[in-house]
């Protein structure tokens, strides 16, 4: 078994003071992503993904998803860089705007979906990188169970 990646104090402290200083748009998205309800994907908010923190992400899809605010006008090389690390790292990453979640929720809850089902759908269609061998007759042609003794055969 891997080691778990620690997470730097300062990062791990910084996630969770992010997380009880949300804004709007982030605590509107979040009540409609917690608890499984979107599509029953697991997401988190405010996690840290190696040297960054990532607004949401659903990890059993590698799904990232950013809310930009007006402040990150000031940061686009920044959050280019992230997406970039990202990225490289297996991460798909979607953004939206704070004033997308404000004023068109369903809209962005439907990009959401159609993201993480396209994520799905690649996922299954590839071939596992390195399957198990075929075993000769198992699973070609099934043998048939033999039948259940229901009480009456033994006595």
């Amino acid at each position: 078994m891997e080691p778990r990646h620690r997470i730097p104090p300062v990062l791990l402290e910084r996630a969770r003071s992010m997380r009880h200083d949300s804004v709007p748009a982030e605590k509107k998205l979040w009540c409609c992503l917690r608890n499984r309800q979107l599509a029953g994907l697991k997401f988190r908010r405010q996690q840290a993904i190696g040297p960054f923190i990532v607004d949401f992400v659903c990890a059993e899809l590698s799904l990232v998803v950013e809310l930009d605010g007006d402040s990150h006008a000031d940061q686009l090389d920044y959050d280019m860089e992230r997406t970039k690390w990202l990225d490289a790292n297996g991460y798909r990453v979607i953004r939206y705007f704070n004033h997308d979640v404000s004023q068109q929720l369903d809209a962005v809850l439907e990009s959401i979906f159609k993201n993480a089902e396209e994520i799905q759908c690649a996922t299954e269609k590839a071939p596992h990188p390195d399957p198990l061998p075929r075993v000769p007759g198992r699973g070609d042609n099934p043998v048939p169970s033999p039948p259940v003794p229901t009480g009456r055969e033994l006595g």
